[in-house]
């Protein structure tokens, strides 16, 4: 086994937009290829088609890509085994139930739905629950209870059929999981699984493991969800006598709730107000709208860091990881067994990181645009300027706005609490001598201005400090900002001297 290459694969249902819990999977899997020199596969598993939703394929591409994996193999990239996609393989999964009818390890079952339902309402009178296995599949109409003329009969009239695979009885079946270690099932807790339908499609059981062999799949790595499956999933491994060439199975923990308990769901989001999808999606059966991490200004190397972690500890106290740097680091041993509690408030913090990380130019870019629908065509230097004086205090570009908006455009209201501590009688008339002074200066830099405002301040007898406190409400409308003579000179000469004039009218009506 560790002389073969490591393949893995993600095998998404386009029924909806992907969750970041299927992220994590999917960036899990690419870790674990990239830091063993493998390949990463993505195989979109649609063979429950009254689930499917249009879009949902491509938001799946678009969402990878987003996070920067890279798929090795897929339905858009192509590869030794495809196709890809499992709609378009449908030929191939025939043979092999055929294979597993051959060999008594499965068998037709004609049950109708309403005899299905029979079933379960008697089972149910009776207080216990109803399971098609060992127990009563003799019971059932199936080519176990029925004769092999009644079943030929039956399948040459079209009669609606299934496959359904027989579990053997009391056995027990030990696999080993790569996180949780030896786990064990008995067949007698487990029903016979369909596998097949008489439309000619599979079921996600016989499709996965048909798939996994034919594509040399090494290692499965996928949700705790999954884990019921695993005892069927080695058992058809065993009916087709493909023991030796197994992938490894391993079963990652579930994301859960902020509030640590239940599974992490979209309902979750809505409430406590953060996105649980990597893109925003549109659903085109609802028209109902779904925030994602992406439109929400997150960048894609902060939001798989934070997932990363969840649920992996690298062993030691660092917290940022570049991709390259989580494919290096990344092992299984170190995934835990018990569910990772998902905090909203920590993923901020991953983005502020990367947000601080970025150089003022890169802000300037991203921030100019926004700026821009909102009708404000400011220079370019001077956003960068602007950047770099409030990013420490923003997690996304959309909150420079928020801490900059005054050096864009003027105030239309002030700050009320501060206009009566701050604006006494003899204000307005200050304010007005310095608006007249700020025009005479020649050079508007902010070391020229605030050399020549102190000694204009000094020779008039002024507090300094009231002063102050005074031409920053003219300016900004409050009490905030950075240094009032940064300010000055961002905003301009004649926008300063305006913005005074406008502040002592205003104030006074």
């Amino acid at each position: 086994m560790s002389e073969r290459k490591v393949r893995v694969r993600f095998a998404p249902s386009p029924t909806g937009p992907l969750h970041i819990g299927g992220v994590r999977t999917a960036l899990f899997n690419y870790l674990f290829a990239k830091k063993h020199g493998g390949d990463f596969l993505l195989r979109i598993e649609d063979t429950d088609q009254a689930r499917y939703v249009p879009g949902a394929e491509d938001y799946i591409h678009k969402a990878l890509e987003w996070s920067g994996i890279t798929i090795d193999e897929g339905p858009k990239q192509g590869g030794p085994f495809a196709p890809y996609r499992q709609s378009e393989r449908k030929a191939i999964y025939r043979q092999y139930a055929e294979q597993l009818l051959a060999s008594g390890h499965a068998y037709y079952a004609f049950d109708t739905t309403e005899e299905l339902d029979r079933a379960r309402t008697e089972a149910e009178e009776k207080g216990e629950t109803f399971t098609y296995n060992a127990f009563n599949r003799n019971l059932m109409k199936n080519s176990l209870s029925l004769s092999e003329s009644e079943c030929k009969v039956l399948l040459l009239s079209s009669t609606h059929y299934v496959i359904r695979f027989k579990m053997p009885e009391n056995q027990d079946v030990t696999e080993v999981d790569l996180i949780r270690g030896s786990v064990t099932f008995n067949t007698s807790l487990l029903d016979d699984k369909v596998l097949f339908k008489s439309d000619g499609m599979p079921t996600y059981h016989l499709a996965n493991v048909v798939d996994d062999h034919l594509m040399e799949i090494s290692h499965v790595i996928r949700g705790e969800e999954w884990l019921p499956s695993m005892p069927l999933h080695v058992l058809l491994y065993r009916a087709f006598e493909w023991e030796n060439t197994m992938p490894r199975f391993t079963h990652l923990p579930l994301i859960l709730k902020p509030v640590g308990k239940g599974k992490l769901s979209k309902r979750d989001g809505d409430k406590l107000g953060f996105p649980v999808f990597p893109l925003l999606w549109n659903d085109p059966e609802t028209g109902d709208t779904s925030r994602g991490y992406r439109e929400d200004g997150y960048f894609s190397e902060a939001f798989v860091n934070m997932l990363a972690l969840l649920g992996w500890n690298p062993g030691t106290e660092q917290e940022i990881f570049s991709m390259k740097e989580l494919c290096e680091a990344f092992s299984l041993e170190r995934v835990g067994k018990s569910g990772a509690r998902f905090d909203p408030e920590k993923t901020k913090w991953f983005n502020h990181q990367y947000f601080i990380k970025k150089t003022n130019n890169e802000l300037g870019e991203l921030f100019l645009p926004l700026l821009n629908g909102k009708g404000i065509m400011a220079d370019l230097s001077t956003v960068i300027r602007v950047c770099g004086m409030v990013k420490e205090r923003c997690n996304f570009v959309s909150e420079i706005w928020d801490q900059s908006y005054y050096l864009f455009q003027p105030p239309n209201t002030y700050d009320e609490k501060i206009v009566s501590k701050r604006w006494k009688n003899e204000v307005p008339g200050v304010m007005r001598e310095i608006s007249d002074f700020l025009g005479t200066i020649q050079q508007w830099k902010v070391t020229v201005i605030k050399e020549r405002f102190s000694v204009f301040v000094a020779d008039n007898g002024w507090n300094f400090g009231t002063v102050m406190n005074s031409l920053r409400l003219c300016l900004v409308g409050g009490s905030f900002g950075p240094d009032i003579f940064d300010i000055c000179e961002i905003i301009g000469q004649a926008e300063t001297v305006s913005r005074i004039l406008n502040a002592i009218v205003t104030i006074k009506n």
